[in-house]
């Protein structure tokens, strides 16, 4: 039973990563949530999964902050919240439905809720600079 449960959280994990970084092209998904699914579902499935995305080169630092609490930095939230809200004014010139264009206004608010409600990272300061 214990390989069954394994595999599904391999398939999970995988899948979010995946979806994670066709988030990276695709604006409105959300790449840093699935990256973060992806880590806990490999942290539950394979310790060389989970090791291999916690020290990557382009997600390893951010799942650490975020796994240890530290969060994410200021300028990676901006980015993030910019992002969202381009492609989503983009999409609303272009959908013509005035439902789909209220869920993405409200998909867009929530996750700027989330973004900015999450523990922001404190930059180290230089030791040297603060005399």
């Amino acid at each position: 039973m214990w390989n069954f449960k394994r595999i599904l959280w391999m398939i999970a994990g995988s899948l979010s990563l995946i979806i994670g970084l066709i988030g990276i092209v695709v604006p409105l998904l959300p790449t840093t949530p699935l990256v973060i699914l992806a880590a806990f579902c490999f942290g539950k499935s394979s310790k060389a999964l989970h090791h291999w995305l916690v020290t990557n080169k382009y997600f390893g630092r951010y799942l650490m902050d975020y796994q240890s609490g530290k969060g994410v930095p200021i300028r990676i939230k901006i980015f993030a919240v910019m992002i969202v809200w381009t492609s989503v004014l983009f999409t609303l010139t272009v959908i013509p439905l005035l439902y789909v264009k209220i869920f993405m206004i409200g998909v867009a608010i929530f996750v700027t809720i989330f973004i900015f409600t999450s523990p922001l990272l404190k930059e180290k300061k230089n030791l040297t600079n603060s005399k």
